[in-house]
C-alpha cells in the first residue's frame, strides 16, 4: 500500500532490453561466483581450495592453517576487494568430523594478503564459539570480543563507516549482534573482503559448504527515499531445505513477485510496468498493460490464473492508484474502483470480489468490493492503519496486518470484517501475510523496532517468516536488506513448496 514507483529509467540507461541486466549479473559471475580469487594466507603445507557450483550458488571451501591468532594467521581465503559500507552473509556446514574443536569459517576483512596483517573478522568455530577478531597493527597481537550466540550456521558482517556489526543465527532463528567500532581507523577504506577457513591444524585440512551468500552494497546515507533506488535480485526460496538462488538481477528497482498458476513465471513490477520472468528461460517479457503504465507494486493473480488486479496512478484521476484487471496475457485494463487512492491486495476465491487498502476521509481502511456491482464495502474499522489484506484459498478468513495493537501485527478476520483475532504475538513489525496454497501457513515480512509500525521503507534489514497456523509456530526463513517491494504481493508457487521475493543492493548501471 502507498507504494509509489520511479519515473524515468536511469538505471537501465543503454540497456535496450531487460534480459541485457540479466547479462550484466551473469558476466560478474566468475568460475569463483561472487569472487576475484581464491589463496592460502600464512604457512599452508596442505594447498587450499574452493569450488563454487554456479547451479546452486554455493561454495565448498577446503583448508588447512595452523590458527589465526596472535601476530600471524594461516587460512585459505576466498575474496573480492570492496570499500565502503557493505553487508556480507552466508549459511554454512562443515563437512565430516572435526579433527580440532576450533577449527573455523567466517567473513574476513584485512589490508594485506601477508600473514600479519591488521584484519577484522567474523567467525563461528566448530564448539559454537562465536566472536570478533581484530588485528589492529601488522604483527601485533590479534584481539576478540565474544557473542553470547553460541554454535550459529548463519553469518553476518556489516560494515558502517568506522563500526562493524557480527550478527550470526541458527537457521530459523533470530539474529544475536555484537559490535566493534575501528575508532583508531587501522582497516583500510578499500580491504579484501571474503569467507575463510581453517582447520586449527597445520597438517590437516578441513571443508565447509557455503550457501546462500550475498554481499550486499546497501543505499547511501543521502537516499531519498520513493526518488532514489538501487538494483535488485529476484530470488526464490525452497522452504523445506531453506536454499535461497537468485534467478534474475537488475541494477533496477523491480518489486513484488506472484508466481502464475502454471508455475512457470514470476510476474513483477518495475518503473511503472509489469513484467513476466520464465523462470526456466531466465528472460523476461513486458506485458502489455495499454495505458496502466502507472502501476505500483499492488499486483494481484486471479485464484484461476487468468486475470490479474493492478493498481495504476491514473493521470485522468490527479494521479491517484484506482484498481483495474485485466487478462494475464495482457490487453486493456478495466476500471474497478471508482474512488482513490485505492491499493489492491486480494481476490476471492471465487473470482467476484477483490480486496484492497483505501483512503477514504482522511483514514486507511480494509475494503471489499464487488467486481461486477462496484459497491464498495468497509471492513475495519480500527484506529490506525490496516493494509495488506489476503483470502486464505477456502474463503474462510482475510488476513491482513494492522497498528491496532501498538506495533504492526499479522490479524484475521472473516470475510464480512467480523471475528477479528490477532495472530502475531510480539513487539516486532510485521507485513503482508501470503497464505500457502494449502492454508495451512502464511509467510510475512519483518520489519526492526527502527521501523514506525506504520510504515514499511526501501533497504533495511527484514526478515521474511514463516507460521505454521495450527501451532502458530514461527520460523525465520531468511534474514535479507529489502523492505518495501520484498515480498508485497502473494508470491508461494502452485505446489507450495517454494516462495519468491526481491533482496536489493547497489549494482553497476
Amino acid at each position: 500500500m502507498k507504494t509509489k514507483h520511479r519515473m524515468g529509467g536511469w538505471v537501465l540507461m543503454i540497456f535496450g532490453t531487460v534480459l541485457a541486466s540479466t547479462a550484466l549479473f551473469s558476466a560478474e559471475m566468475s568460475s569463483l561466483g561472487l569472487f576475484e580469487k581464491a589463496v592460502d594466507v600464512g604457512e599452508a603445507p596442505i594447498a587450499g581450495r574452493t569450488v563454487y557450483d554456479a547451479e546452486k550458488q554455493e561454495y565448498t571451501l577446503t583448508g588447512a592453517g595452523e590458527n589465526m591468532w596472535f601476530g600471524k594467521d594461516a587460512f585459505h581465503f576466498l575474496w573480492k576487494k570492496m570499500s565502503g559500507d557493505f553487508i556480507l552473509q552466508f549459511e554454512f556446514e562443515f563437512i565430516g568430523e572435526a579433527k580440532n574443536e576450533h577449527r573455523k569459517v567466517g567473513w574476513m576483512l584485512r589490508n594485506e594478503l601477508t600473514e600479519d596483517s591488521e584484519h577484522i573478522n567474523g567467525t563461528i568455530h566448530n564448539d559454537g564459539l562465536t566472536s570478533i577478531q581484530y588485528r589492529p597493527a601488522p604483527g601485533a597481537n590479534t584481539f576478540e570480543i565474544k557473542s553470547p550466540a553460541v554454535g550459529p550456521n548463519i553469518i553476518q558482517l556489516e560494515r558502517r563507516g568506522d563500526l562493524y556489526i557480527l550478527s550470526t543465527a541458527k537457521s530459523g532463528g533470530e539474529l544475536t549482534s555484537i559490535e566493534f567500532r575501528d575508532s583508531e581507523h587501522f582497516l583500510k577504506d578499500e580491504v579484501y573482503a571474503g569467507m575463510f577457513i581453517c582447520s586449527h591444524e597445520k597438517d590437516h585440512a578441513e571443508t565447509a559448504v557455503m550457501r546462500n551468500v550475498r554481499i550486499v552494497v546497501p543505499a547511501e546515507d543521502n537516499f531519498r527515499p520513493y526518488q532514489d533506488y538501487i538494483g535488485s535480485h529476484l530470488e526464490i526460496m525452497d522452504i523445506e531445505s531453506g536454499q535461497r538462488k537468485i534467478v534474475y538481477s537488475s541494477p533496477a528497482s523491480i518489486q513484488a513477485p506472484n508466481w502464475t498458476l502454471d508455475g512457470r513465471y514470476l510476474i513483477y513490477n518495475r518503473e511503472g510496468k509489469l513484467y513476466r520472468f520464465d523462470i526456466k528461460k531466465g528472460s523476461t517479457r513486458e506485458i502489455n498493460t495499454k495505458f496502466a503504465v502507472n502501476n505500483n507494486n499492488d499486483h494481484v493473480l486471479s485464484f484461476d490464473g487468468k486475470k490479474i488486479g493492478i493498481s495504476h496512478h491514473s493521470a485522468e484521476d490527479e494521479n491517484t492508484s484506482l484498481i483495474y484487471i485485466l487478462p494475464l496475457r495482457g490487453g486493456k485494463p478495466k476500471k474497478i474502483t471508482e474512488m482513490g487512492p485505492s491499493y489492491l491486495h486480494g481476490w476471492s476465491p471465487d473470482g467476484k470480489n477483490l480486496i484492497f487498502t483505501g483512503e477514504r476521509d482522511g483514514d486507511y481502511e480494509i475494503y471489499s468490493i464487488n467486481i461486477k456491482s462496484r459497491e464498495e464495502t468497509r471492513l475495519t474499522r480500527s484506529p490506525g492503519l490496516d493494509d495488506g489484506s489476503e483470502y486464505s484459498p477456502d474463503g474462510r478468513y482475510i488476513y491482513f496486518n494492522s497498528v491496532r495493537s501498538g506495533a504492526m501485527q499479522i490479524w484475521r478476520m472473516a470475510p464480512d470484517g467480523s471475528n477479528p483475532e490477532r495472530i502475531t504475538q510480539d513487539d516486532l513489525n510485521h507485513w503482508f501475510p501470503h497464505v500457502s496454497p494449502d492454508g495451512k501457513r502464511i509467510v510475512y515480512l519483518t520489519f526492526g523496532k527502527d521501523v514506525a509500525p506504520g510504515d514499511h521503507p526501501f533497504y533495511k534489514h527484514v526478515s521474511i517468516r514463516l507460521m505454521d497456523l495450527e501451532s502458530r509456530k514461527v520460523t525465520v526463513l531468511a534474514h535479507l536488506y529489502g523492505g518495501q517491494g520484498t515480498i508485497n504481493v502473494p508470491s508461494w508457487s502452485p505446489d507450495g513448496t517454494k516462495i519468491a521475493f526481491v533482496s536489493n543492493t547497489q549494482m553497476p548501471e
